[in-house]
């Protein structure tokens, strides 16, 4: 594990953008595509506008990216809330990556039956292969949560078998669709990308705390063998 620590939010964005360019540049010179799994929230609309700009833009063969989601909450992709949506107002409209390529978790149809067709899609995209995404970029959340792997979901948490799954999200009064625990560890890189005081503490118990995922979901997020990142900005990195 690799903690990388700056000082402001523009710094994180600079930073994380250099990195994954370099990773996906590096990859395609051994492999033919780079399979990347995009977080949703706040933190990483800056950070898609960058790689969408000018400066980042022209360095990556989008041509050969293929899009996948962490999680989703089960609104229509109108919704401004819909993770999908973000990516595309901020990200996907911007870049050159074939539509066959992005692969949105449906909301148009029961959250159930949309984690089943994407575990479908994973199983078919990383048949037999040693790891899965070359790249997953992951959030927490306040109360330690990462995908849609929230404190007291312990069904969630500690599934085994699974790659996507869904569930009821009381306190957001919807359903939500997820990757799993099984599927990003068996991922090439996973990175945190963090900014903001108000995680700062659920940070410190995530590295540093005794190990309880059911209170600290994002304490299952472990790759073997590859490696995991944490870049956090500043105010988010005080506490470690």
């Amino acid at each position: 594990m690799e903690i990388i620590k700056v000082k402001t939010i523009d710094d994180l964005n600079s930073t994380v953008a250099t990195w994954i360019t370099e990773h996906i540049n590096e990859t395609l010179q051994k492999q033919d595509r780079y399979t990347i799994a995009l977080s949703g929230g706040n933190t990483p609309k800056s950070l898609h506008r960058l790689l969408a700009s000018d400066a980042y833009r022209n360095k990556i063969d989008w041509s050969k990216l293929h899009i996948f989601w962490g999680d989703e909450r089960h609104v229509p992709f109108e919704d401004e809330r819909n993770n999908a949506k973000m990516a595309y107002d901020t990200l996907l409209n911007f870049v050159d990556v074939p539509a066959s390529q992005i692969h949105v978790m449906r909301t148009d149809i029961p959250a159930e039956e949309s984690a089943a067709e994407y575990e479908k899609i994973l199983r078919a995209y990383f048949t037999d292969a040693p790891t899965t995404f070359d790249l997953v970029l992951l959030g927490i959340g306040d109360d330690a949560h990462t995908l849609s792997l929230f404190p007291g979901k312990r069904e969630v948490i500690h599934e085994q078998e699974k790659w996507a799954t869904s569930l009821w999200l009381e306190s957001q009064n919807m359903y939500r669709v997820t990757l799993t625990a099984p599927v990003v560890n068996k991922s090439a890189r996973v990175a945190f990308v963090l900014a903001g005081g108000s995680k700062a503490p659920a940070i410190k118990h995530v590295l540093q705390g005794e190990y309880n995922p059911d209170l600290y979901p994002s304490q299952v997020i472990k790759p073997s063998p590859g490696e995991l990142f944490w870049f956090l900005e500043e105010a988010a990195g005080a506490l470690v």
